[in-house]
């Protein structure tokens, strides 16, 4: 008895080790709590998030208690890539953000259009008085596509809504400016006092696709006899652009 007791808290003990090591170096699961990032991500997505992208830190570890003290095997995020990082409010909190500007780029919004080192980025109208979630609210706004670096993707906002017109930020070294895709209804790298400019250090990972995704709206998990109208299936293993 005592034999089969040490195999299995050893059988235990190498799992969670195996655990630690792909969840700090490999890949992670994430859980999308707001609606931040509509359209691309929806609250109930759970999404695999690389760690190995970008190299590691102290924040790749759980609990951000890794040894590391600066950034090891750095690979430099591309503009446009989703990304989780630590908020440097308190470099314990989770974000997912699209990645806008780099290291010296000056970003600015001006009549409500997006400029990126004076130059505006192209989008176009895909849909006008869209209907999207801001917590429990539900706002009116269009939807556009825009083109950064040749990356494609959509983003939600209203031409008269809060961010019209800004000063111009210029991004400091080794920080990166994040936008939500919610433009209305995030509280990213605009917001200086709360999020504003992350540190290279603070990034996790990179987001790379949803691998299950339930609407909380319509029934809890347990809810089983509800799958069938909760699980938005054609979300599962969809690629994150």
């Amino acid at each position: 008895m005592k034999q089969i007791i040490i195999d299995n808290i050893k059988t235990i003990f190498y799992a969670l080790v195996i655990a630690v090591v792909i969840r700090s170096l490999l890949i992670q699961p994430f859980y999308i709590p707001s609606s931040s990032m509509e359209p691309t991500l929806l609250v109930g997505d759970r999404i695999f998030v690389t760690k190995y992208t970008y190299g590691y830190s102290k924040h790749s570890f759980p609990f951000s208690l890794g040894p590391i003290k600066k950034r090891i095997f750095f690979d430099e995020p591309e503009r446009g890539d989703i990304i989780v990082f630590k908020t440097p409010a308190d470099n314990r909190t989770d974000y997912i953000k699209r990645l806008i500007g780099g290291p010296g780029d000056k970003i600015q919004f001006i009549d409500g259009n997006l400029y990126l080192n004076n130059v505006e980025i192209l989008k176009s109208k895909e849909k006008s008085e869209m209907e999207i979630y801001c917590g429990g609210e539900v706002l009116e706004t269009n939807l556009f596509e825009e083109k950064i670096e040749n990356k494609k993707y959509l983003t939600a906002y209203n031409n008269f809504g809060s961010y019209q017109n800004s000063d111009e930020f210029v991004v400091p070294d080794n920080h990166y400016f994040f936008l939500g895709d919610n433009r209305d209804c995030s509280k990213d790298s605009r917001f200086l006092t709360s999020v504003g400019y992350v540190h290279r250090d603070n990034i996790v990972g990179k987001a790379r696709f949803i691998f299950f995704s339930t609407d909380k709206k319509i029934g809890r998990f347990i809810e089983f006899w509800k799958w069938n109208k909760s699980f938005r299936f054609d979300r599962f293993f969809k690629k994150i652009k």
